[in-house]
Parts: C-alpha cells; structure tokens; sequence
C-alpha cells in the first residue's frame, strides 16, 4: 500500500486556479494517470476547490493530491473557517459544488490550521497506459 502525496501552495490573484490545474495535472500525470477525460475532471474539480479559496477564503491557498490504494483525492486549504455551502447559480458563479458534486464521488471539510481544507475523492482509475473504472 503506497501513499503518493504532493503540496504547493498557490499564488492568490486571477490565474490561482490555471495554476492549480496544471500542477495537478502535471503531478497526476507523473504518477502514471493517463486517461485524458479522467484528468479533465481532476482539473474541473482542483479548479473549482481553489476558485471557491481564492474568492470565499482567506489567507494563502494550499493544494495537496494525495493517492491511497487507487483512491486519488484532491485537498484545498485556506484561511477561513467558513464552511462552503450550495448556493443559486446566476451569472457571477454558484455551480462549483455543484460541480464537484457531479464529478467525485464525495467531498467534504475539515478544520485545518486555524482555516478549513475542503477535500475531495475523485472516481477511481487506474494509472498505466490502459484505465477501466472499478
């Protein structure tokens, strides 16, 4: 049973969330994952875990990937003790844990030095060339 783990902070501002995707992607890739529509979840989620950061939270931005057994899940940390909740969709935003929701196979909160971490497990896959869904 190996534990594969990684963490890195992002940079807050606009391009926070095009950050986070491609370092997880990248991180994802270099552990072996190759299924493109996989990976295009993982960079839907990441994206909207550290947009909900960088717009509800406080202080810096930490993003952690962690695999466990074929389970992959994607942790962001910030600094604010808020704990996200669904709201209406309109033109400014509303349908990222919606989103979440629809793309992993459950998400959660937990408090996290002084903040909150949101995390979230993503479908399993295997990483090699070839991947089924178990």
């Amino acid at each position: 049973m190996s534990v594969l783990t990684a963490r890195f902070d992002v940079p807050l501002g606009p391009h926070a969330a095009r950050t986070a995707r491609h370092a997880t992607t990248a991180v994802l890739t270099g552990w072996g994952y190759r299924d493109e529509a996989w990976l295009g979840h993982a960079a839907v989620v990441i994206s909207e875990l550290v947009t909900n950061a960088v717009r509800h939270g406080g202080g810096c931005v930490e993003v952690s990937v962690e695999c466990h057994d074929g389970r992959v899940t994607l942790l962001v940390a910030d600094g604010s003790s808020v704990v996200p909740r669904r709201r209406e969709a309109d033109c400014d935003g509303g349908r990222g844990l919606a989103l979440i929701e629809a793309l992993t196979d459950r998400w959660g909160v937990r408090d996290h030095e002084g903040g909150k971490q949101v995390w979230a497990d993503l479908p399993r896959c295997r990483p090699g060339p070839e991947h089924h869904r178990s």
